[in-house]
């Protein structure tokens, strides 16, 4: 035992050696450079150097750290010393290490008896160490008669604890617990197992290697009887289920409560009655196995000429595919190789006529375990058995005629040949070799006396678990072949090689800044880190984006029959965990919850000096005596806060306990408080007491992680974080802006390992790293300049597989990792955001910095740092293109928000429709020559400077979609203070005219824009503008058209006075045309989004409460007269469809859907005639619905006006044209309230 300095051990171990124990292991090339002795110690991928002398004299001294038990020490000397001769001495202290062994033959068990009849223990610890050849066997067991045990064992080379402290028998109770630790146990090598228990806290450690858990059920002793085995399971006479093998092994250091198993044994104290001969050392093993790379092959010999060929080996590999044994017969050929992980056995006989047998037995055989096969081929019979099973055999009954060889090539076979294997090699080991019943003298084969091999390792199997500790993360499953792993990560919500990255943004602010609109998402507030993807619903139809988390609790929830000795307590399940919403409350900037209840004969919280009959409890399992509308330490209802409740006496109106119903409903808005997920109710005991509770989802809005922001000004400020964890998995991501060529973004180091992130030039960002295998660096090179001062997005991830660097999403490189080498990132100094060891200073700002799923507070941090400022401005340059149809981008503190003012639209994106429904004789007036007005006039087309009293335009811009039935009309009509005016109508027979008066032509200039009857009812858009004397005009999804006005026309509108929309009611000249023949009763259907010359009349006739008020029109340009209601009736129809869910990233597919909280099991094949039967119900209901929907258009069409704010339907005419046809009898999407439905043309 080499001891570590708290031992102070200082025995001389290596001085009573002989010369012959030492062996030379390494040879004198010219290859050693000058140096010194250096002795090198790796372990779980850590480095240690010692340091020898550099001259002849001086003695240098090392004290390990931690003692080493061992038996053989090999030196491995690296460097020389550039001065003299080469030489080495060493000297090892340490102290004797007398192991406590035990033999178990497997038949033999040790029985230790407890000094009372049953023990009722809280509180063990055992603990041992063991090494054995077998995959299977008991190693320690105990049970009593209530039915707990406890039982290590291992099964498959794997150890397995099981523990149960106590079930009912109901069932209600389960206590089993299974845990299993450590793999390929069965390498004949030393491990040590020590299992501490404290009630239901267990700590499991084998081999350095610590699993912490807590029992099932709710029991915290174990109750055993009589006894604890040793070996296997206690002779009781009791039926062993399951087939448990007893342990066949050696045991070292048995220790249990503080009892030496091992001594007691040996002094007799403990029943070993079963074993037949009971031994105090340990037997090595018998096996000799021979380990193959894909390289490598061994010849044995055989006998020749013989009919029969019996072959048995025992073989163990992580590859499906393989060759095993191959064999050149007297007249033909035998393979046994793994295909699939099957194990495939054919011949091919050329004696007389070719004959080939193929058969194949088991399956998964390639699961790294020892698999024993035996094969017997004689005249007309070919058996193949696996692990022994008999009756799993296969067997074949071919006529054949069998002569061996004499030679067989195991683990690979290279030699030219008529008729080659399938397979070529072997990796894996290969043990209890018989070859035509003669064991493989392997003993022999090392002297080199029998066959030959070549890059064969001989009694060794260096098989390694890839897979142990699995680094397939977040529930990714693992898979691996002797040279590698991968993880199969379908349907975790994870990507990448080892399952790390989330494939769902952080939040619904994150969604909205890619362009998405309100819908259903998943998100992963952590990232990579432990918590899972869950679904909410975000809502960005306002400024603010709202997440809503929803509950299981009914709305209007009835309680009766509680009291305060007996409170009836709702537990409330959200569509997410706790920990899951507690993620979203914590980023958030606001959150609140409504809550109501309603009473008769129910106290709320009665008064604040007692104790409140209703209580809620919060995240963090905490009462609260505070209802919705107050806050915390306030025990009140919201009508409390404001002095207005039912009786003033008391601060809630449930707490008047009146016989009528009341309310006390509210918002909850302290978010460390949310959600709630309990409401205990404790006053309905009484007759004709009862309450009726509401709590509704939990919203949240904003996300202070996603606009976590600092800016550098300096190049040598930084900010400085903890020391980066992320040894084996590391993923950063960030946003950045920079107007700089250049600029380090993060750096953390170590020695020598090391990671950073860095602009290197102006459109190469670069991720670099080592972890003790020599620096890597990932590029990726934009096509455009990074320096151009808009955000863009950096994701880097390194793992034991491979190493990741990602920009914009456009951009990625990808570097494996090497096969064999360190895969931990050890890293000591701080974390240095923006610069750091005179490394070249980043300029400009770093926003939602996340390291392994955890945002880094760069706000905080900033604010206390010179050089650096908290947030950052400039958020419309990269994400103003979000603002459509001319809304403008406005800055915020943390992020923008569409300023929709001067446009036509609303929303959030200024893409929503704003329009009316317009009843006969409806209509909107704007007046141009107020002050308001002339603000908002569009300054390119005025011919001179624009005054209150004084409007003259060279050219119009007019946008607005509509739908009608109904005909003549005005839509829109421009007039001025002289004779000029701009109007467009509906003509009878429902086509469109345009018809200008500038002054000039005798009569007005016309254009009929085309010969459809555009009174359908269903919605249409027209885009019309004028410069100087062309007139551009686009209807619908058409191609535009010019026109032009005479030359004799003017091209000045003088003087513009008043817009009119649905109909004209205005003094001074008009062309008595339009009121004779359109003006009557005036436009009935819908508007929208209507636009003239940069001002939106109809939406600021919608959006102002006081332009339906005559007496205050006159302070504001817009008023209205008669029945206008808002709608988005007459929105005109998408001709773009939506991206497709192939291309679209963020569709989630109905068939697609994780199954997290949800018990969904989706067949593997679809029925065909169901989806038949479907298809054909679903034909049926859509022809039903159209001819009701038809009927109802028919029965509504002459009802006069329409109170349900509802347009009018289509009248079917003969001369309807190809739109209506194409649009078929589908329902007009004419509903106020409904969201906007998109026509596909």
């Amino acid at each position: 035992s080499l001891s570590s300095p708290v031992e102070k051990c200082e025995v001389a171990l290596s001085s009573p050696l002989p010369h012959t124990a030492f062996t030379a292991s390494s040879v004198f090339t010219s290859g050693y450079a000058p140096g010194y002795a250096k002795l090198n110690q790796r372990g779980a991928d850590c480095f240690q150097a010692f340091s020898g002398n550099s001259n002849t004299e001086s003695v240098v001294r090392h004290d390990l750290a931690q003692g080493i038990v061992g038996r053989l020490l090999r030196f491995v000397p690296l460097d020389w010393s550039g001065e003299g001769r080469i030489g080495l001495r060493i000297e090892v202290y340490g102290c004797s290490y007398w192991a406590d062994v035990i033999n178990f033959d497997g038949q033999g068990v040790i029985s230790y008896r407890f000094k009372v009849k049953k023990m009722k223990i809280i509180k063990d610890v055992i603990a041992l160490k063991f090494k054995t050849w077998d995959s299977e066997g008991v190693i320690l067991h105990g049970e009593g008669q209530q039915g707990d045990y406890i039982t290590l064992e291992l099964r498959k080379a794997k150890l397995l604890l099981q523990i149960n402290l106590g079930s009912n028998q109901y069932g209600s109770i389960l206590g089993h617990t299974s845990v299993t630790s450590g793999s390929l146990l069965d390498d004949h090598h030393w491990h040590s197992v020590e299992i501490e228990r404290y009630r239901r806290n267990v700590n499991f450690t084998l081999d350095t290697h610590t699993q912490h858990f807590r029992t099932n059920g709710e029991f915290d002793h174990l109750d055993l009887d009589y006894e604890l085995s040793f070996g296997g399971m206690p002779y009781s006479g009791k039926p062993v289920g399951g087939g448990m093998k007893n342990f066949r092994g050696c045991m070292e250091s048995i220790n249990y409560n503080g009892d030496n198993i091992t001594d007691l044994a040996r002094r007799k104290k403990l029943d070993t009655s079963s074993f037949r001969n009971l031994s105090f050392s340990c037997m090595e093993s018998h096996s000799f196995p021979v380990f193959f790379n894909a390289t490598s092959f061994l010849q044995l010999p055989g006998r020749a000429n013989q009919d029969v060929v019996s072959l048995r080996f025992q073989f163990r590999t992580w590859n499906a595919n393989g060759l095993l044994l191959f064999s050149n017969l007297d007249d033909g050929t035998l393979e046994i190789a793994l295909d699939d992980g099957k194990m495939g056995v054919h011949f091919n006989v050329t004696q007389t006529k070719n004959t080939r047998i193929a058969i194949s037995s088991g399956s998964g055989l390639n699961d790294g375990q020892w698999h024993a096969v035996h094969l017997v081929a004689k005249e007309n019979s070919v058996m193949l058995t696996i692990d022994g099973d008999e009756a799993s055999a296969v067997r074949t009954t071919t006529p054949i005629i069998i002569r061996t060889g004499g030679t067989y090539h195991l683990g690979g076979y290279f030699l030219p040949t008529l008729a080659p294997p399938t397979q070529r090699s072997f990796q894996g080991c290969m043990q209890a070799i018989l070859l035509d019943d003669q064991p493989a003298d392997m003993h022999a084969v090392e002297k080199g006396i029998v066959g030959v091999f070549e890059n064969v390792s001989l009694d060794m199997c260096a098989i390694i678990d890839r897979c142990m500790p699995n680094h397939c993360e977040h529930g990714g499953r693992c898979k691996q072949t002797w040279d590698h792993f991968s993880c199969t990560c379908d349907r975790t919500g994870y990507t990448g090689a080892t399952c790390h990255t989330s494939l769902f943004e952080q939040s619904c602010e994150a969604y909205k800044h890619l362009g998405r609109s309100s819908d259903t998402f998943w998100i992963d507030p952590d990232g990579s880190g432990p918590l899972g993807p869950f679904k909410v619903n975000c809502n960005m139809t306002e400024d603010k984006v709202w997440t809503t988390v929803v509950n299981n609790l009914p709305a209007q929830t009835s309680v009766t029959g509680s009291s305060r000795e007996r409170r009836t307590v709702l537990q409330l399940n959200y569509s997410a965990s706790m920990e899951q919403v507690t993620a979203i409350t914590t980023s958030a900037e606001h959150c609140q919850q409504q809550v109501s209840y309603a009473c008769r004969m129910s106290r709320l919280l009665n008064t604040p000096e007692g104790t409140p009959y209703t209580w809620w409890v919060g995240k963090s399992s905490e009462k609260h005596f505070y209802w919705g509308g107050s806050g915390p330490g306030i025990q009140k209802c919201s009508c409390g806060i404001d002095r207005n409740c039912t009786d003033p006496k008391y601060d809630c109106n449930c707490d008047a306990d009146h016989k009528q119903w009341r309310e006390d409903s509210g918002l909850l808005v302290y978010k460390d408080h949310l959600p709630v997920s309990q409401v205990a109710v404790g006053d309905t005991n009484r007759q004709g007491s009862e309450a009726k509770l509401t709590i509704g989802p939990l919203r949240c809005q904003g996300d202070h992680n996603y606009w976590n922001a600092a800016s550098f000004t300096t190049p040598s400020s930084y900010l400085h974080f903890s020391t980066f964890q992320g040894q084996t998995s590391a993923d950063i991501s960030f946003y950045f802006k920079t107007s700089a060529p250049y600029g380090v973004f993060l750096e953390n180091l170590g020695n020598p390992d090391f990671i950073r992130l860095e602009l290197k030039s102006p459109t190469v960002v670069s991720f670099s790293f080592d972890v003790g295998n020599g620096p890597v660096e990932l590029a990726v090179h934009s096509a455009t300049p990074l320096n151009d001062d808009q955000w863009h997005r950096v994701m880097a991830e390194r793992n034991v597989k491979e190493g990741v660097l990602q920009l914009d999403l456009n951009y990625r490189e990808t570097r494996p990792a090497p096969p064999q080498g360190h895969t931990r990132l050890e890293l000591f100094s701080q974390l240095y955001v923006g610069a750091a060891g005179g490394q070249r200073g980043f300029l400009g700002c770093i926003r939602s910095l996340r390291m392994n799923g955890v945002t880094l507070d760069l706000e905080e941090r900033a604010k206390v740092t010179p050089g650096v400022k908290p947030g950052c401005q400039g958020h419309c340059t990269s994400y103003g293109m979000y603002c459509r149809n001319g809304g403008k981008c406005v800055e915020k503190y943390n992020g923008y928000s569409c300023d929709c003012t001067a446009t036509a639209y609303d929303g959030p994106f200024c893409t929503k429709d704003v329009g009316g429904f317009f009843e006969a004789g409806t209509l909107v007036r704007y007046n141009f020559l107020s002050e308001a007005a002339a603000a908002n006039q569009d300054a390119r087309f005025l011919a001179q400077p624009l005054t209150a009293q004084e409007v003259n335009l060279t050219g119009e811009a007019v946008a607005f979609s509509f739908s009608t039935s109904n005909t003549p009309a005005i839509l829109l009509y421009v007039s001025s203070k002289t004779q000029d005016y701009l109007a467009l109508v509906l003509r009878q027979n429902g086509t469109l005219q345009v018809r200008y008066n500038l002054g000039g032509l005798k009569e007005p200039f016309t254009i009929d824009v085309d010969q459809r009857n555009l009174a359908n009812g269903q919605p249409h858009t027209i885009n019309m503008s004028r410069i100087n004397r062309t007139i551009t005009i686009q209807l619908d999804h058409y191609p535009p058209v010019s026109y032009s006005l005479p030359e004799a026309s003017n091209t000045h509108f003088n003087l513009v006075k008043t817009l009119f929309l649905g109909k004209v009611f205005e003094t001074g000249v008009i062309d008595p045309v339009l009121i004779e023949r359109y003006n009557t009763p005036g436009f009935v259907g819908c508007l929208s989004r209507v636009q003239f010359n940069g001002v939106a009349p109809l939406k600021t006739a919608l959006r102002n409460p006081i332009a339906d008020r005559p007496t205050d029109r006159q302070s504001v340009p817009v008023s209205y007269q008669g029945k206008l209601v808002e709608s988005n009736c007459g929105a005109s129809p998408l001709t773009i469809p939506p991206m497709s869910a192939v291309t679209d990233p963020w569709r989630l597919d109905s068939g697609a859907e994780f199954p997290f909280n949800e018990e969904r099991v989706i067949p593997d094949g679809v029925n065909r005639n169901a989806a038949i039967i479907g298809g054909i119900i679903a034909v049926v209901i859509f022809t039903v619905l159209c001819t009701l929907v038809f009927l109802i258009r028919y029965m509504f069409r002459h009802k006069g006006s329409y109170h349900t704010n509802e347009s009018k339907g289509a009248e079917p005419a003969s001369g309807e044209s190809a739109d209506t046809t194409i649009i078929c009898a589908e329902t007009n999407p004419e509903t106020i309230e409904e969201s906007k439905k998109e026509w596909f043309i």
